[in-house]
C-alpha cells in the first residue's frame, strides 16, 4: 500500500479511537491534539501527513531534527507551517538549537534547563519559549522530570517541587504552559494511576499559582493513547500508531 494511504488508514483509525474514549469519559474529542512524532522515519513520512492535514510534530533529539528539517522546510516553502514539538529530553548544551527548530518544548525537568532556555531567549531576542514541565509520575529511575516521591500522601518534596516552579514561572524568557508525563511500558490500563496524577498535580498547581496557564496535559503515546484520554490529556504523542512500525520502509 502507497506511504500516503498507510498513513490515512492508521489515522483513521487512530481518531475513531480517540472520539470513543473521549465519548466514554464525557469529552469533546476536539480537545485532543495529536502530535506525530516522526523519530526515526524519513521526512516523507511528514510530507505525507501533512497533506492529510496534521499540523503537529514532534521529535525526541535535537540532532535528528536538525538533519531531516531543511528537506521538511524547502517542501513546506508557501504552505502554511505546522507547530513543532521537542517532546525528548532536553540537554542544556542543545537548548541553542531546540530554540531554532521548536515552537514548543515538552521536556522541561528542571530549573536549570528552564533557566538556560531563559538566558538564551533573552540574549538571542526571542519571544519567551512556551514549555511543559516534565513530571515523573511512575517513579521509575530511568525516566527524567520532576520527582514527587509519594505525593500527595507524602509532602516532602511537594514544597520543593513548589518552590521550583515558583521560580521558573518568574522567567520573563519561558512561557509555561502546562505538564507532560512518561508513562511506563506497561499494559494500558496500568498507566491510568500515572495520568490521573499528572491530571491532579496539575490541579494542585492551578491551585497554587492561579495566575499561570495549566491549560494542556501532554499525556499518552502509541500503546495507551485511549486510556490517557479518559484522563483528560489534551495532548497525545504518537509515533507508531500513525507511521507504522519503525523503520518500515
Amino acid at each position: 500500500m502507497e506511504l500516503k494511504e498507510r498513513i490515512r488508514a492508521n489515522l483513521a483509525s487512530v481518531r475513531e479511537r480517540i472520539a470513543s474514549a473521549a465519548v466514554r469519559s464525557g469529552r469533546d474529542a476536539e480537545h485532543v491534539t495529536v502530535v506525530a512524532i516522526s523519530k526515526t522515519f524519513g521526512p516523507e513520512y511528514l510530507q505525507a501527513a501533512y497533506e492529510l492535514d496534521l499540523r503537529h510534530f514532534g521529535e525526541n533529539r535535537v540532532a535528528e531534527a536538525m538533519r531531516k528539517r531543511p528537506a521538511v522546510w524547502e517542501w513546506l516553502t508557501g504552505r502554511e507551517e505546522p507547530t513543532w514539538h521537542m517532546v525528548g529530553h532536553l540537554q542544556r548544551r542543545k537548548v541553542s538549537d531546540a530554540l531554532q527548530l521548536f515552537d514548543l518544548i515538552h521536556s522541561v525537568d528542571s530549573v536549570r534547563l528552564a533557566e538556560r532556555i531563559d538566558r538564551l531567549c533573552h540574549r538571542e531576542g526571542r519571544d519567551p519559549m512556551p514549555v511543559l514541565l516534565e513530571v515523573n509520575t511512575s517513579g521509575e529511575e530511568q525516566k527524567y522530570g520532576f520527582r514527587l516521591g509519594h505525593w500527595p500522601e507524602d509532602q516532602t518534596q511537594w514544597a520543593d517541587f513548589l518552590s521550583g516552579v515558583e521560580n521558573i514561572l518568574k522567567l520573563p524568557g519561558v512561557k509555561v504552559r502546562g505538564l507532560m508525563t512518561m508513562a511506563p511500558e506497561v499494559e494500558s490500563e496500568a498507566t491510568r494511576p500515572c495520568f490521573r496524577r499528572l491530571r491532579d498535580i496539575r490541579d494542585a498547581l492551578a491551585e497554587a499559582f492561579p495566575e499561570a496557564d495549566w491549560h494542556e496535559l501532554s499525556m499518552g503515546m502509541t500503546n495507551d493513547f485511549e486510556v490517557a484520554v479518559e484522563e483528560g490529556t489534551t495532548m497525545l504523542r504518537l509515533g507508531r500508531a500513525i507511521f507504522g512500525p519503525r523503520g518500515e520502509e
